[in-house]
């Protein structure tokens, strides 16, 4: 790549890329390959100019070199991750809001009055007609009122005015536009798949090769509890799909041979072998985009409050207007207090708010699914968390292998790891994990594998019944027993690990010891969330007493509940709700999902199962658990926010309306404030909520 440098101190270096033109795709892949380089720590690039600049560390030669060597083609490898990356919306609403700026100053400075009243009668078609169809729907709302506004300053000559009204109208179309566009935008990038490895099914065997591998035509197997990793057609199995991501219905869809499924739908229950028709994810990222843009779920209650409040003022509005001019007979007052609505601001400046407080989330790696959530999580007074994957580290480490049959400790590792591996789980991962750190090879060895959601894992090996899971699962529900003169063993078990245990032909043969540290940060997260505002901090966890007691103690939870089961979460919340508490459940496994859609709101952890991230209202990308404390910080700071919107736009536009009455204002410096305020009301609705 040729370039000049421009500007070069230590550290930082601008840049001007020497071309004809640069696309946003080819700023975006320059852009991402910088921030790829381990020596540079910030990039921006702009487009419109060719200019980089990039703030680094270490020797300006390496970064020289770097540039040097750059080229779009070799940049490729980044297609997938600048997909959608948000460059295009926000230069093209940059230009928009220029543009509208310089052509409305030029208008009224450098145009003819003649030109200039054409000009503001054309413009003026658009808000009156808009106004129009608002009255043939018999409805009397905010169109109409805007309608009303421009057409009587237009009628009176006096076309500043009008040109004012429509000139910030036009502005607070395109912020608030911009503004939405560019979060939902956001936040359908981070609802997209995020799938590393994929089951190829071949003539021979299945092998997990990377998702970048597969073809169309491929075939690929989907376990449950997994997300579909592509469009595709069934052509083995029958499975029950949730497929709330994409059409917002909960219920899941039977799927068997022949049907389509969608890529990030989720396997709740079977198992399918799908033939891929789609690798792209242009299409389920529209389709979110398309879901999120119509759901009521980017609605809090108070957006829709401030909606509904706004609509039934426009009447008011009119009345007093007409009361004004039958009580004074003066027109310019009359129209004064037209220019002067509650609904604008409240319309403009609630969902921007909250558009705004979402896309903040997004910058601290968590996905929130809508601005009712972050109302509940406001209003949260209990929290339940789950303990495997959550308050402990999302990758526990496996530290030994007791074998109970005689067999070595790494054999028996490998018959675990080849029946862990189909699923998604944390513990299950660290049996896999310290396999491959062994070098153990773990062929298929086995028939069809059964995974019992919160119990364990059930085939076959060479006709016997192998089964991998929990004490109550392979003690009391498939009655398997202790081989003579080891039970002592079992009774030397340390509390502080969490165990899998596994049993072949009926027999315990081995225990699988996992240790499964709480978190550095649990205990201060737990204690912060207390001062935050949160009453109830619970634990809850399927292992033992013994384990969940000692993680409980150190982590400070008012209370936990241990070996219990999915419908024992979900039951727990429901009860909490019943009792008039608002309740947080956050979890990462399939075993979690029930409660995290019973709860208010639901947080999954994104190490987590692929099941609990789609069902979940808001999903933490970070590795720390302080950026829940965050969430409920931004959360409280929304929630003030759009209370102090709503005394500035009454005290605002009240003063205003008063002003009018009295003769203190005059209609366009009415207009011009009230439109004014309200786009300054908005834009500060869209600064950070956190210092």
């Amino acid at each position: 790549m040729r370039f000049a440098i421009e500007h070069d101190i230590k550290g930082r270096m601008r840049i001007h890329i020497k071309c004809p033109a640069m696309t946003y795709h080819e700023a975006d892949l320059i852009e991402t390959y910088l921030l790829h380089q381990h020596f540079v720590t910030s990039v921006k690039v702009r487009s419109n100019t060719r200019d980089v600049t990039l703030c680094y560390e270490g020797d300006r030669r390496e970064v020289i070199r770097t540039l040097s060597a750059f080229e779009y083609e070799d940049a490729g490898i980044y297609e997938k991750e600048i997909m959608h990356s948000g460059r295009e919306i926000s230069e093209t609403y940059k230009e928009r809001l220029v543009t509208k700026i310089i052509l409305h100053f030029g208008n009224r400075f450098l145009i003819p009055i003649p030109i200039r009243r054409i000009i503001s009668f054309f413009k003026a078609i658009h808000f009156v007609t808009l106004g129009i169809k608002c009255l043939l729907r018999r409805k009397i709302e905010v169109p109409v009122l805007d309608a009303t506004a421009i057409s009587v300053a237009m009628l009176r000559g006096d076309i500043n005015t009008a040109g004012s009204v429509m000139f910030l109208l036009g502005i607070g179309e395109i912020l608030e536009e911009w503004t939405h566009k560019k979060s939902v935008d956001d936040l359908a990038r981070s609802m997209s798949l995020n799938i590393a490895n994929v089951w190829q099914v071949t003539e021979d065997n299945e092998v997990l090769v990377p998702v970048d591998q597969i073809n169309e035509g491929d075939n690929v197997r989907v376990h449950m509890g997994n997300v579909v990793p592509f469009d595709g057609v069934v052509v083995f199995g029958e499975a029950m799909v949730n497929q709330a991501s994409l059409t917002g219905e909960a219920i899941p869809v039977q799927k068997n041979e022949g049907k389509y499924v969608y890529a990030g739908t989720v396997l709740e229950e079977g198992e399918l072998v799908i033939k891929v028709k789609k690798t792209g994810g242009s299409s389920r990222f529209e389709r979110i985009v398309e879901m999120i843009e119509e759901s009521e779920k980017l609605k809090s209650s108070v957006e829709s409050k401030a909606e509904h409040i706004a609509d039934s003022l426009v009447p008011y509005t009119l009345f007093g207007t007409l009361l004004t001019y039958l009580i004074t007979r003066n027109t310019t007052k009359a129209l004064s207090v037209l220019m002067v609505d509650f609904s604008c601001a409240l319309k403009l400046a609630m969902p921007i708010t909250v558009l705004s407080a979402i896309r903040e989330a997004s910058t601290h790696k968590m996905t929130v699914k809508g601005g009712k959530f972050l109302e509940a999580l406001a209003g949260a007074d209990t929290i339940v968390f789950d303990k495997t994957g959550t308050l402990t580290k999302a990758q526990p480490t496996l530290v030994d292998v007791i074998s109970f049959d005689g067999r070595e400790p790494d054999e028996l590792l490998r018959i675990a790891a080849c029946l862990e591996e189909h699923f998604p789980h944390s513990m299950a991962k660290a049996v896999v994990d310290a396999a491959l750190k062994k070098g153990l090879e773990h062929e298929e060895m086995h028939s069809k594998v059964e995974y019992i959601v919160a119990h364990g894992i059930a085939t076959t090996i060479e006709d016997k019944r192998a089964v991998i899971g929990s004490y109550h699962f392979v003690f009391e529900d498939e009655k398997c027993i202790i081989p003579e003169g080891k039970e002592h063993l079992l009774n030397e078990l340390k509390g502080e690990y969490s165990y899998l245990y596994m049993a072949i032909d009926n027999r315990l043969a081995a225990i699988l010891c996992i240790e499964d540290p709480m978190r550095e940060e649990a205990a201060d997260v737990v204690e912060a969330l207390r001062s935050a505002g949160i009453s109830k901090i619970v634990m809850m966890t399927g292992d033992s007493d013994k384990t969940a007691k000692v993680i409980a103690g150190k982590a400070g939870v008012d209370e936990y509940y241990s070996e219990v089961l999915p419908e024992d979460k979900a039951r727990f919340v429901e009860e909490e709700k019943k009792a008039g508490r608002k309740v947080i459940m956050i979890g990462d496994g399939i075993n979690d999902s029930p409660a995290l859609s019973a709860a208010d709101v639901g947080i999954a952890i994104n190490d987590g199962a692929e099941i609990a991230r789609e069902i979940a209202d808001v999903t933490i990308g970070a590795a720390n658990l302080h950026e829940l404390v965050t969430l409920k910080y931004i959360s409280d700071a929304l929630m003030k926010r759009i209370h102090s919107n709503y005394r500035q736009i009454i005290a605002i536009n009240g003063s205003l309306i008063l002003l009018g009455v009295l003769g203190g204002v005059q209609p366009t410096t009415s207009a011009l404030i009230h439109n004014t305020s309200t786009i300054l009301i908005s834009l500060r609705g869209m600064r950070n909520f956190l210092k």
